[in-house]
């Protein structure tokens, strides 16, 4: 296994296992936000639907992966990409996430930040989730 899978696991206090290996694996040779299936597909049948699903979970809970809403409603999950952790993961990100009309894959914009704003009285905001749409880079070539 990569060290960079390994350095990264320790520095999220996370245990070793293959399934963990595999799937982080997974996350940092994409670019673009991974549906729960696409894990699955990636890592052909090594793991049962229910140990990805736990997992995902746990890399969201700690701060490693992140979860971004799609135009359809359905989840998708991207690798953090600022070193956030669980003490300020669900606080902090607050990106643009773009998904191409094209090719259908949604990217984090990591530099593009969320305008502040103010809520009614009584609101609190958790978390903000901004989608772009429209056609990427690769595609507008």
């Amino acid at each position: 296994m990569k060290p960079a899978i390994k350095d990264t696991l320790k520095s999220y206090n996370l245990r070793q296992t293959d399934c963990r290996e595999g799937i982080l694996d997974v996350f940092m040779s994409k670019e673009h936000a991974l549906a729960h299936a696409d894990v699955e597909s990636q890592l052909t049948e090594q793991f049962d639907r229910v140990t990805v699903y736990r997992t995902l979970k746990t890399f969201v809970d700690k701060g490693l992966i992140h979860k971004v809403l799609d135009d359809e409603g359905s989840i998708k999950y991207a690798l953090c990409k600022d070193n956030c952790h669980s003490e300020d993961h669900t606080h902090h990100h607050d990106h643009v996430h773009f998904k191409c009309t094209t090719c259908g894959l949604t990217t984090c914009l990591d530099h593009v930040v969320i305008p502040n704003f103010i809520l009614p009285e009584g609101y609190k905001r958790v978390e903000t989730n901004l989608l772009v749409q429209g056609v990427c880079k690769a595609c507008n070539r």
